[in-house]
C-alpha cells in the first residue's frame, strides 16, 4: 500500500511540475482560426496594421486567405493564384503584393477590398517579398539569383539585383542601405547595397547547409540565420559577418523572428515545433508542439502575437494558431 501511495505522490509531483512549466512557457496558445478546407503547404504571411488583417499565402491550395485578427475569424479565401509563396503589405499605397512560384508573377491588390490592380512577370520561382516603407519600394526574390526592385507608387519594376543563386529569406537593414540575403545554393549570406543595387559582400557559412530563414537583431547588431543541415541557429556580427554564437534547433525551419521586447528568438519548424531561445546565447527556453509541415508564420509586434500557419492533418483542418508570448 505504501508503494501505491508513493507512486501516486510521484505522479502528482510530475503533474504539478508539468503544470508549472506550462504556466511559465515562453509561448501559449491563445486561439485557433480555421482556414477551412485548405490542403497542402502554407507559405508566408503578411500583416495590415490599419485593418488588423492577416494575409496567408496558401501555396498548395493556390489561394490567399484574409483573416481579421481582431475578431479572430476568416474573412474570405481568394483563389486563382499559382503557388503563392511570398506576400507583403505596403502601407503607403495601401496595396498587397503576392509572389507566385508557379508562373513567376507578382500580383498587386488594393488593401481595402483586395481588388486586383495589376501584375508583372519576373521569372521562375517568385518567392519572398519585403517592403521598404520609407522609400516605397518592394523587393521580391526570384529565379536563379535576383531581387526585383518595384516602385510601390507607380507599380513599375525599376531594377534587378543579381545574386549568386536563388534567394531565400532576406531582410532590409533599417539602420543603413544593406540587404542581407540567404543564398543556400551559393553557400553564403549575400550583402546587397540598396543604393548601388549590387551585391557588395559574401559571408561564408562553413560546413552548414540550407540556410533558409533569416532575421535581424538590431539591438545586438546581429543577423540570425537558420540552417536545415544540420538544424542549427547561427548568429553573425552585422559589422564583420563573423559568427558569434549558435545552437541546435528544431528541423525543417522556414521562418525565424526576433522578439526585441523579451530578448527572444522564435524558430518555426516543419518538424512540428516552435522553439523559443534566449536572444543572447541562444539557449533554448521552450518548445511548443504544432504539427508536421507547419514551418511558417509571422511575429506581429504591434499586437504582441506570433501567428503560426498549421497545415491540415487527419485530425483537424488547416488553421492559424495565435500564440501569446509570456511576460
Amino acid at each position: 500500500m505504501k508503494g501505491v501511495f508513493g507512486l501516486l505522490i510521484a505522479i502528482g509531483g510530475l503533474v504539478a511540475s508539468s503544470a508549472s512549466q506550462a504556466e511559465g512557457a515562453p509561448l501559449s496558445l491563445e486561439a485557433r482560426i480555421s482556414l477551412g478546407p485548405v490542403k497542402g503547404r502554407i507559405d508566408h504571411l503578411a500583416f495590415d496594421g490599419k485593418r488588423q488583417r492577416l494575409y496567408v499565402a496558401e501555396l498548395g491550395n493556390d489561394s490567399v486567405a484574409i483573416l481579421d485578427l481582431g475578431a479572430r475569424r476568416l474573412i474570405r479565401t481568394v483563389s486563382g493564384f499559382d503557388e503563392p509563396q511570398g506576400i507583403g503589405y505596403e502601407p503607403g499605397t495601401d496595396t498587397i503584393y503576392v509572389a507566385n512560384a508557379g508562373d513567376g508573377s507578382v500580383r498587386v491588390f488594393r488593401g481595402e477590398d483586395f481588388a486586383a490592380l495589376g501584375q508583372m512577370v519576373l521569372g521562375e520561382d517568385a518567392d519572398n517579398v519585403r517592403i521598404d516603407e520609407a522609400a516605397r519600394r518592394v523587393y521580391v526574390g526570384y529565379g536563379s539569383g535576383a531581387l526585383a526592385v518595384i516602385d510601390a507608387t507607380t507599380r513599375k519594376r525599376l531594377a534587378d539585383i543579381s545574386l549568386r543563386g536563388h534567394p531565400e529569406s532576406f531582410q532590409l537593414n533599417p539602420a543603413d542601405a544593406r540587404i542581407f540575403v540567404n543564398v543556400p545554393g551559393a553557400r553564403e549570406i549575400g550583402v546587397v547595397d540598396r543604393q548601388t543595387q549590387q551585391q557588395v559582400a559574401s559571408w561564408p557559412i562553413g560546413n552548414l547547409r540550407s540556410n533558409f530563414p533569416l532575421a535581424l537583431d538590431p539591438a545586438r547588431d546581429r543577423l540570425v540565420s537558420i540552417f536545415r543541415h544540420p538544424a542549427r541557429l547561427e548568429g553573425f556580427d552585422l559589422r564583420t559577418g563573423q559568427g558569434v554564437s549558435g545552437s541546435d534547433v528544431c528541423a525543417d525551419s522556414d521562418d525565424v523572428f526576433v522578439d526585441s521586447r523579451r530578448q527572444r528568438v522564435y524558430v518555426i519548424c516543419g518538424e512540428g515545433f516552435v522553439d523559443s531561445l534566449d536572444a543572447d546565447k541562444y539557449t533554448r527556453i521552450g518548445r511548443l508542439p504544432t504539427s508536421d509541415g507547419s514551418r511558417t508564420g509571422l511575429f506581429v509586434p504591434d499586437l504582441d502575437l506570433l501567428c503560426v500557419a498549421v497545415r491540415a492533418s487527419g485530425r483537424e483542418s488547416a488553421a492559424i494558431w495565435i500564440l501569446r508570448p509570456s511576460p
